[in-house]
């Protein structure tokens, strides 16, 4: 199917690109997204050390750290202000379960990750992908116009020619965008995972409406939080100890915990068929 004839393809270019980015920002940094999940099975609140006990693969400090981000961001409340008080999921938190399932039927539908994958860890995996700053802004252009040049998006978009260089590059690795020839300059156009993120990025920015209005006690936390995920670790090697953890425990549940191999990057069926064979292929 064509981007045109796509009905979520439209959705891509009227969605807020600054507010889906300010709302991945806050979803952003590991095991937020497990931790909302993990609370959210739960009928009551839980301390630090119960959440930590069902993330045998993060550490009960880090799980703390984690909760208290997510509490001055508004995803989770306290029971009061003493030490150790228990957390539950605000309002706010709980609606992201709309976002979750948009980003998980996203994942399943056309990325593939390799055996069998729990929607947490689809989540976590596709918020990596989507959430750093401008990415919306490159998707939404090559959606309207592509296949185009990389100096033709970065005018569209706004943005330096290094800075869009480094994007597309971020993106093709990911699996979202994709050039249409092996030779330097050869423009770029979605892969078919690319143009089916209407829906995503229409759930995300519908949850967003309280990021919008709500100010940040910590407004640089999001971006220093995008930056680790970008250049930490990678995900296969934090994988491979997640995997690990979870062998040797039988407190995650297998339903939400799963472990996710390196996705490979989908190219249109309409850009394999219009590229001429080349040598390096």
């Amino acid at each position: 199917m064509s981007a045109t004839s796509s009905p979520s393809a439209t959705a891509i270019g009227t969605v807020d690109a600054q507010r889906v980015e300010d709302a991945l920002s806050l979803i952003a940094p590991k095991w937020t997204n497990w931790s909302v999940q993990t609370l959210a099975q739960q009928s009551s609140s839980m301390r630090v050390r119960d959440v930590a006990a069902r993330l045998p693969f993060v550490s009960e400090q880090f799980v703390g750290k984690r909760l208290a981000q997510m509490h001055a961001d508004g995803l989770v409340t306290r029971v009061d202000d003493r030490h150790g008080a228990p957390y539950q999921l605000s309002a706010f938190g709980e609606s992201l379960s709309q976002v979750h399932h948009a980003l998980a039927d996203w994942s399943q539908a056309n990325l593939s990750l390799g055996g069998r994958v729990a929607g947490a860890e689809r989540v976590e995996d596709a918020v990596r992908r989507l959430h750093l700053r401008d990415s919306t802004a490159v998707i939404q252009v090559l959606d309207a116009g592509g296949p185009m040049r990389f100096v033709h998006i970065a005018e569209e978009a706004g943005l330096d020619n290094g800075w869009t260089r480094q994007r597309l590059n971020r993106l093709q690795a990911d699996g979202l965008v994709a050039r249409t020839g092996p030779r330097h300059g050869d423009p770029y156009v979605l892969t078919d995972a690319g143009r089916a993120l209407g829906p995503v990025y229409t759930a995300v920015e519908h949850w967003s409406d309280p990021v919008s209005t709500r100010p940040r006690s910590t407004p640089q936390t999001p971006v220093a939080a995008a930056t680790r995920t970008h250049t930490g670790v990678p995900l296969g090697s934090d994988n491979v100890r997640t995997a690990a953890a979870l062998r040797r425990s039988a407190a995650a549940p297998s339903a939400l915990f799963s472990h996710a191999p390196q996705p490979q990057p989908r190219v249109p069926a309409a850009v394999t068929a219009q590229s001429t064979p080349t040598r390096g292929r």
